[in-house]
């Protein structure tokens, strides 16, 4: 099984890389370069430790690579969240600053949960785990936005991104069951590590079969100016944003958001006027 992990790696990277994936998704690029010289280095020394009986080594990089893969991944997170939001730039702009202080926030409770019961170097599962854990949670959220949001957003179930943070969700909920059930001293045959290597090969076929897929062409993408995502994200555009000031007199009453909303529609209609005054 591992043999076949490290065929499918080769192969996604090189499908990743031929068509120019990397480009969009130089995160995950660096997340398939990883792997795809960690899985071999993995495998001779997991045999190399087999045949003289000393493990450390495979303890040592497994761990690293581990460590390694979860930082990468909030990275990807952050990415396949900037794409799936990138013909709203306001929207993003708000999401992406949300989304880093959740990352702070689950690197913070990764640490401090951690009991600090084992001491040495028993303590590197502990933190591996944690990470892992946090990032799985986060990957999941992601994924459940873009099904939740992915009409609103006008993403297609073929996109790259939907199809990254698929095979990602599958993968961070099997990351999240195996850092609760599997000990740091299961063996390597038990059932639940088998179980883990398959749906790892599951995760990796279903980017192949992304990769592998014709690329839809980007078309613009056209919304109703009464749309409600449309004016939220020119409302998150307008935050922060000091160089036009409306004076507007509102009823003691007013709801703050339609009173937002109505500051909005009055500077779009005079940018409107203004482009047709110039045409």
């Amino acid at each position: 099984m591992s043999v076949a992990e490290f065929l499918l790696w080769a192969l996604l990277a090189f499908l990743f890389w031929k068509k120019g994936l990397v480009h969009r998704f130089p995160a995950m690029g660096a997340y398939l370069a990883l792997h795809l010289i960690a899985t071999p280095l993995l495998l001779i020394a997991l045999y190399a430790s087999q045949a003289w009986g000393q493990f450390g080594y495979y303890f040592f990089g497994f761990f690293a690579v581990y460590i390694a893969s979860a930082v990468l991944l909030l990275f990807v997170c952050i990415e396949i969240f900037r794409t799936a939001l990138s013909a709203f730039p306001g929207l993003m702009k708000i999401g992406i600053i949300i989304f880093r202080w959740a990352i702070l926030v689950s690197v913070i409770l990764t640490f401090s949960s951690i009991s600090f019961l084992h001491r040495g170097f028993h303590i590197i599962p502990d933190i591996a785990y944690n990470l892992m854990r946090s990032v799985s949670v986060l990957e999941l959220c992601l994924l459940a936005f873009l099904c939740l949001s992915m009409n609103a957003l006008r993403l297609s179930v073929r996109d790259m991104a939907f199809g990254i943070a698929l095979g990602f969700g599958l993968m961070s909920a099997n990351d999240f069951t195996s850092a609760s059930l599997i000990s740091a001293h299961m063996s390597l045959t038990a059932p639940l590590q088998l179980a883990y290597e398959a749906l790892v090969l599951v995760s990796l076929t279903i980017w192949v079969g992304y990769t592998a897929m014709p690329e839809r062409s980007r078309k613009p993408i056209v919304m109703p100016a009464s749309s409600a995502i449309y004016r939220w994200n020119e409302i998150a555009s307008a935050l922060g944003h000091t160089g036009t000031q409306v004076a507007v007199q509102q009823p003691a009453n007013g709801f703050f958001l339609t009173d937002v909303e109505m500051v909005v529609d009055k500077v779009l209609t005079r940018n409107l006027k203004g482009r047709e005054s110039e045409m």
